[in-house]
């Protein structure tokens, strides 16, 4: 009797285990993690973000688990993916890299809390009252982004001096970002006297129409404005610019590897990995309105040298000296 008895206890805590295995992953706590790129290209960033997370104990797949939600570079469909992430009522929403996703969470849910990162002001923007005192569900990270626009200009033409016609591109579905990069590009133009044209894109197809368009203003440079848009799609931006034997500037290093000319601005990596840390913050029990925003500071310049002997430039020596890495 013993021994059946032995046999069938040890079956039944076999047959307990992947229950119980079941209810330790049903017990995860869960982040909803929604951008408005795509999955492609985004592996650098995300894997950031989870290295912040992973500074706060928090592992994706051991104690908590990530539900990625993509709108494909369609602002529009950021509303839906926020309320679908609050219909599964997951614990917290990170919305690193676009400020539109953060106003769609924002807009959806004033309890499940929000981490940003963002290269727009985050008060003017209007995620948060203030920065030192969020005060409700948002908090985040704030990157210099719109701040540093008319510095791309600046460097565009350091390396280019002849060019006096130059393009901006923004995507107009941001307009948080894209308005005030807009505004500050064209008022750093009528400083250095260039005439300024500013395209819109925000498909694959407008991209494409938009460099189209550039051969007919016969510019000598372009500023791709910041965007989370444009991030997953550095590769695709870079090669265009090169076809079309046009300079043109990034905020990102993403942009200069894929073979663009230059890259000027906040670290992405590093932006990511400081909303992964508030995210597992918030996990281990602190609250949004606690934290203040966070400033990320760090700013990087990095020069494809290949790049811009294609173009027949020649990068002056300062801004060689000045970046932080040059691709040769």
């Amino acid at each position: 009797m013993r021994r059946r008895e032995f046999i069938k206890a040890l079956a039944g805590s076999a047959a307990a285990w992947p229950l119980a295995a079941r209810a330790q992953l049903a017990a995860m706590p869960v982040i909803g993690y929604l951008d408005v790129s795509s999955p492609d290209g985004s592996g650098p960033i995300v894997a950031a973000f989870r290295r912040g997370l992973a500074q706060t104990g928090q592992v994706e797949g051991s104690n908590v688990a990530i539900v990625y939600r993509w709108a494909d570079g369609h602002n529009d469909r950021l509303p839906e993916l926020a309320a679908d992430l609050v219909r599964q009522k997951v614990n917290v929403i990170a919305t690193p890299g676009s400020t539109a996703a953060a106003l769609a969470a924002k807009a959806t849910t004033t309890t499940i809390p929000i981490i940003f990162a963002t290269g727009a002001d985050p008060v003017a923007a209007g995620l948060v009252p203030t920065l030192n005192r969020p005060g409700g569900n948002v908090t985040g990270v704030a990157t210099l982004n719109a701040e540093v626009g008319p510095k791309r200009l600046d460097l565009l033409r350091q390396v280019n001096p002849a060019a006096s016609n130059v393009a901006l591109l923004i995507n107009p579905t941001n307009p948080a970002i894209s308005e005030p990069l807009s505004r500050d590009v064209q008022a750093a133009a009528r400083t250095l006297g260039v005439r300024l044209h500013v395209l819109h894109a925000s498909s694959d197809g407008e991209i494409e129409a938009a460099f189209a368009a550039l051969r007919g203003l016969q510019v000598g440079g372009l500023v791709i404005g910041s965007d989370q848009f444009f991030n997953s799609r550095s590769g695709q931006l870079a090669a265009l610019a090169l076809r079309h034997s046009l300079p043109a500037i990034y905020q990102y290093r993403e942009f200069t590897a894929a073979g663009g000319l230059i890259s000027y601005g906040a670290s992405l990596a590093d932006a990511f990995q400081l909303a992964g840390i508030y995210t597992g913050r918030i996990l281990n029990g602190e609250k949004p309105a606690d934290l203040p925003v966070q400033q990320s500071t760090k700013v990087e310049m990095t020069i494809n040298l290949k790049t811009a002997k294609a173009l027949g430039l020649t990068v002056p020596p300062a801004l060689l000296v000045a970046a932080d890495e040059v691709i040769e």
